[in-house]
């Protein structure tokens, strides 16, 4: 008899149990959220989470803080959420390196993706390949001939080894048959410094990240990784169109949470997404940057993370991209 009272009093205290955690998710956020960019300032991604945090906050009710945290091609940012509290108060905003890494495990690391939740596919971008006035390679036929000739071949600045930039690059010179000499750097920023400064050759980032030094001729965009020009850059020729027909990869960014967040939360970020896409300030900035919004909700989101991984995992032996260079 106590053992069956005890049992009912125990089921009857479940429903009590559970209602802080429901509490919370209808009361989210109750608090600024941090949204961790692991990247340095100035990269495309940077570039893209700052407007977009900014109508965020506006949907939110509370400020949603942009930090920095670059390295190890993205993994330190990325890792660093997947172990955060998942109350839906610390998100990652982040591109398709994250499957970049995915498909380039490190020696002795644990997978990132399994630690996280996809919340929203927020936007989408041509990669551009792109170099400075002073170059002498005039345009994208002159980059190619580079890339062929292996007492000229170009040093392309990428953002990180084993990042989606860096796979582009690869499969741009298999595309025109040669190679460069790829030089890594932390973020996209500070491969813009030194393409203004003259340091390296050519460089591929994302278009947001470039487009406004290419607008004031501080830059010079080569060509773009999309299958039609892109609206930001329209004197920008194609890959496709130039010297390697068919050629086509875009690159997308989206916000994610620790895994363990609770679905109503989830759902509140994904609508709260969704809401400051719609934005006309934020839409009219997003484009200027060469960005298209999405909108994807988390499952179209999932499975397009693990397409990309998929993918970047079948080209990585084919374009001699080795795990221990996207340490």
């Amino acid at each position: 008899m106590t053992t069956i009272l005890s049992r009912r009093i125990l089921l009857s205290a479940l429903p009590v149990l559970a209602a802080p955690s429901i509490v919370r998710a209808a009361d989210f956020p109750t608090r600024p959220l941090r949204a961790i960019v692991p990247f340095p300032p100035g990269g495309g991604v940077d570039v893209f989470a700052r407007p977009f945090a900014q109508a965020l906050a506006a949907v939110l009710g509370q400020s949603v803080v942009i930090e920095n945290q670059g390295g190890a091609s993205s993994r330190l940012g990325s890792a660093g959420v997947g172990r955060a509290t998942p109350d839906g108060h610390t998100l990652l905003i982040t591109n398709d390196t994250l499957a970049a890494v995915e498909a380039l495990p490190v020696a002795g690391g644990s997978p990132i993706l399994p630690t996280l939740a996809p919340v929203l596919l927020a936007v989408g971008s041509p990669q551009l390949l792109l170099t400075h006035p002073r170059s002498g390679i005039p345009h994208i036929a002159a980059y190619a001939e580079r890339v062929q000739n292996p007492a000229r071949r170009p040093n392309t600045a990428v953002p990180g080894l084993g990042t989606a930039h860096h796979f582009v690059s690869a499969l741009f010179n298999q595309a025109v048959g040669g190679r460069v000499e790829h030089v890594p750097y932390r973020g996209g920023g500070p491969v813009v410094a030194d393409l203004l400064a003259g340091t390296v050759d050519a460089a591929v980032l994302t278009l947001g990240a470039a487009v406004e030094h290419i607008r004031d001729g501080r830059l010079v965009g080569l060509a773009v990784t999309s299958p039609t020009r892109a609206v930001a850059l329209p004197d920008v020729p194609t890959v496709a169109e130039t010297v390697a027909p068919g050629f086509e990869i875009l690159t997308w960014m989206g916000v994610l949470a620790p895994a363990a967040t609770p679905a109503p939360v989830v759902s509140r970020l994904q609508a709260a997404g969704l809401a400051a896409l719609e934005d006309l300030t934020l839409r009219a900035r997003l484009g200027a940057l060469g960005f298209d919004p999405i909108g994807g909700g988390p499952e179209r989101f999932g499975t397009l993370l693990r397409d990309t991984v998929a993918r970047f995992a079948a080209v990585a032996p084919l374009a001699s991209i080795r795990a221990e260079e996207g340490a």
